[in-house]
């Protein structure tokens, strides 16, 4: 070995000994202190002054407290479930505002939502009168910014991008006069309920945001916004997010994320599915809407060897299986209590996205696509088993817009 080539090697290994020495000092910084806490403490755990705004979804005792769960009135109830998608909640926005364009969307009497999902759900929840806020968020590049890099901090902490944008945006759409009008709904006995995962205890939470609106509570805006932000938040990529909860008068934090990665669409808990429980009167037959922002059956892709698209793309396929199979207990469940069941996906000849993230140009067009196909009426499918053109193709769909 040359002294030149020893001279490069060793400042090579300096340099190397210092990001090192760099990257244990931003995880020292980065480290988020926790309260340590045990399994029973966290299963009895409340959020302080919201002693009910949750439910856990495999909870067997659920089926106890469905009235919790069930809208407060005795027509009809129409329920909206909303799954995640990341950019593809732009299919879910741009559907919601074509149905409201062709004059049939109804008001919902449940919603629901997770992830991108969860975004959108308040906004429907409201009203028609509000499509205008989803198409800004969706198609007017508010989440062009989104996957700001966090240098070494995302490295080394808790998530490789900022979480600030999706905290801003959140902070945007969802103010004082928002929490007013869904606690006013929610007075009239209509539900709204944003699911997120717990890691800690690895469960899916239910939160009814109609009570935590209604409560009066001077933090209720600030947990709204919370749990918003936990269910889009995707892990790995964007921070966890800590919600303060007590348990036998000890304070300490959850660790909450992306709703998906545990229950990317819900019509009925988890709990209620397995034990198959009625979750109303037998006479009450509901209309449930599904939309699924993205699409059902998997498709094929060349991963480039990149550690955020191996990520993404790993997280993906485990939620489209996840999503699969709710959707088959969903319907069962469902069939069988003669409920009906409508169903809306992106077809699989829409063009994927190019590269992950969240370009606009992508997110208007298929905004546009799902106006489209909301306002010409050819949005639903009945049964999540069949190829999506060919139900797109069956008379049986204009019989369900009725």
């Amino acid at each position: 070995m040359s002294m030149g080539t020893g001279r490069a090697s060793f400042a090579h290994s300096v340099r190397g000994l210092a990001v090192a020495a760099l990257c244990m000092a931003a995880a020292d910084c980065a480290t988020v202190e926790r309260v340590a806490f045990t399994q029973q403490e966290q299963i009895v755990a409340t959020v302080p002054g919201f002693p009910d705004a949750r439910v856990w979804a495999d909870d067997p005792a659920i089926a106890q407290k469905s009235s919790a769960l069930a809208p407060g009135v005795t027509k009809q109830p129409t329920i909206l479930a909303l799954s995640g998608g990341g950019a593809d909640g732009a299919f879910g926005a741009g559907l919601l505002s074509g149905w409201s364009a062709r004059g049939s969307r109804p008001q919902f009497t449940v919603v629901t939502g997770a992830s991108a999902g969860a975004l959108i759900a308040p906004f429907a929840f409201l009203g028609s009168g509000y499509d205008e806020v989803l198409k800004n968020v969706f198609a007017g590049g508010e989440m062009e910014n989104f996957l700001q890099f966090d240098g070494v901090s995302g490295l080394v902490g808790t998530g490789l991008f900022k979480a600030g944008p999706l905290r801003a945006l959140i902070a945007k759409y969802v103010d004082g006069t928002t929490l007013d009008a869904i606690a006013q709904q929610y007075r009239a006995g209509r539900k709204l309920f944003i699911i997120t995962t717990n890691l800690d205890a690895q469960r899916t939470a239910i939160w009814d945001m109609g009570r935590i609106a209604s409560s009066g509570h001077p933090k209720a805006l600030d947990l709204f916004r919370r749990v918003l932000e936990a269910s889009a938040s995707i892990p790995g990529v964007f921070s966890p997010v800590l919600i303060d909860v007590e348990a036998g008068g000890k304070a300490f934090s959850e660790m909450h994320v992306d709703g998906g990665v545990t229950a990317n669409i819900m019509v009925v808990p988890e709990a209620i599915l397995v034990a198959n429980k009625a979750v109303l009167q037998p006479n009450v037959r509901p209309k449930v809407y599904i939309i699924i922002n993205g699409k059902l059956d998997p498709y094929f892709e060349v991963v480039k060897p990149r550690t955020l698209q191996i990520a993404i793309r790993s997280f993906e396929t485990s939620v489209r299986a996840n999503t699969r199979n709710t959707l088959l207990a969903t319907y069962e469940f469902s069939k069988r209590r003669n409920w009906q069941v409508n169903l809306a996906a992106i077809e699989d000849s829409v063009p994927n996205q190019a590269k992950p993230g969240f370009d606009t140009a992508y997110m208007r067009g298929l905004f546009e696509y799902g106006f489209e196909r909301g306002k010409s009426g050819q949005l639903w499918q009945a049964n999540p088993g069949d190829p999506i053109e060919q139900r797109m193709r069956s008379p049986r769909v204009a019989a369900s817009q009725q």
